[in-house]
């Protein structure tokens, strides 16, 4: 059994931190070693219904949303499968179930129809997460197992959920070999499930002080682009402008469940913090962790899943299709990966009465990337078509709202 995260506490941010941290940036030193050679270009043609003039200028956030949430559940816990992703996906969510500790991660048996965000062209998508996951925990035994199987997390990948390396056993002792429980972690999951990792979490415990430095440097040392540590910069960033990623050490919070169980106050407070960074006029991006989802608090660092459930459908109900739809509700490296590419491409456009010609510029796009979308918002009024290559996926609103292009690149 994996010992609790006794160090972390949660916490909730005021106002003033949290409006304070709203202008700070990060980043990463890939641009140091993009090959300028290797960069490609796409093209397409617009073709304008009036002679309207145009400007184009790539989203601040996909799908050109107001803010992006980030949730992010640690150490791989069975719960994940059994209430959150039903819950998010659509499913049928786990009747309560307890594990082999005797900790219930089932939920309540009701079938969810799923909770959605819309990309702006008619189509609803599932809210997702990230799972931090240890290698060594992943097993298809016994039955009433506490952590996720292999199966279960590639179900998870394959429906959009991103995966992050948590260590290999999640040590955190005196003693630990930092670098192997990086490098043997990234492994496994390349063995298992056939992709590599490029975020690192590191694991919450008992350790000598500032263990943690120690897997900040063996993480970004081998080959990870951001890492979540107890200390860090955010966990709010502005994104409306250039941002810097340079070896990007991020601060986590929690979003814990308390002991009151007759109600949702805890809940309405978390919310009420997010409401207040929304308000804020300028795009952002934040993120949150927790441990388990089930009914049981699991090691008192989780979220029941009734305050679970509530907190994910409340913000679905307010941010999400059925709301205003202002959230972008994706994992940490889907975010990481469209605003490293965001600040990379170069758009060109030239107009000629109802004709523009539009030509991106794209740089030499790191292997390990698994999401490589570009958003365009396009300003005008007037009706639009696009003519593009076969082989260049390209969806508009040029008929509808006019606002936006969409690209994703293989």
């Amino acid at each position: 059994m994996k010992r609790p995260h006794s160090r972390i506490k949660p916490f909730l941010f005021t106002l003033v931190l949290l409006i304070n941290s709203v202008f700070v940036c990060f980043g990463n030193d890939l641009n140091s070693k993009i090959d300028s050679s290797k960069t490609k270009t796409i093209s397409f043609t617009i073709k304008l219904k009036s002679d309207y003039k145009v400007t184009i200028k790539p989203a601040s956030l996909k799908f050109n949303k107001h803010f992006a949430y980030s949730f992010t559940l640690d150490d791989g816990y069975r719960s994940a499968y059994l209430t959150a992703f039903p819950l998010l996906n659509g499913g049928k969510i786990s009747n309560p179930n307890k594990n082999e500790w005797k900790i219930d991660q089932g939920g309540d048996g009701t079938t969810s129809k799923g909770l959605f965000y819309s990309d702006g062209f008619g189509n609803k998508i599932p809210f997702k997460l990230a799972l931090a996951i240890n290698g060594g925990s992943i097993r298809d035994l016994p039955e009433n197992r506490g952590h996720l199987s292999w199966s279960e997390i590639k179900e998870m990948y394959n429906s959009g959920w991103d995966i992050l390396n948590h260590s290999f056993h999640h040590a955190t002792k005196h003693g630990t070999n930092y670098k192997t429980e990086v490098t043997e972690n990234t492994a496994s999951i390349k063995q298992n499930l056939k992709f590599t990792m490029s975020h690192f979490v590191v694991p919450g415990g008992e350790g000598d002080p500032d263990y943690h430095l120690e897997y900040e440097k063996e993480a970004l040392a081998n080959g990870f682009l951001s890492v979540a540590s107890y200390k860090g910069t955010g966990p709010v960033y502005k994104v409306n402008s250039k941002v810097d990623l340079d070896k990007m050490i991020s601060a986590r919070t929690f979003v814990l469940s308390s002991k009151d169980t007759t109600s949702f106050k805890t809940m309405d407070r978390y919310l009420k913090t997010i409401d207040s960074i929304v308000k804020q006029p300028e795009p952002v991006w934040f993120n949150d962790f927790t441990h388990g989802t089930g009914n049981g608090n699991l090691w008192n660092l989780s979220m029941r899943f009734p305050d679970f459930k509530y907190y994910m459908t409340t913000l679905a109900n307010k941010y999400g299709e059925k709301g205003n739809d202002s959230i972008w509700m994706a994992p940490w490296q889907e975010v990481y990966e469209y605003i490293w590419l965001r600040d990379r491409i170069k758009v060109d456009y030239k107009q000629n009465k109802k004709e523009i010609e539009v030509t991106i510029e794209l740089p030499e796009i790191p292997e390990v990337f698994r999401h490589k979308d570009i958003s365009l918002i396009i300003d005008t009024s007037s009706k639009f078509e696009i003519e593009s290559s076969k082989d260049l996926k390209i969806k508009d609103d040029g008929k509808t709202t006019h606002k936006q292009i969409f690209i994703q690149l293989k």
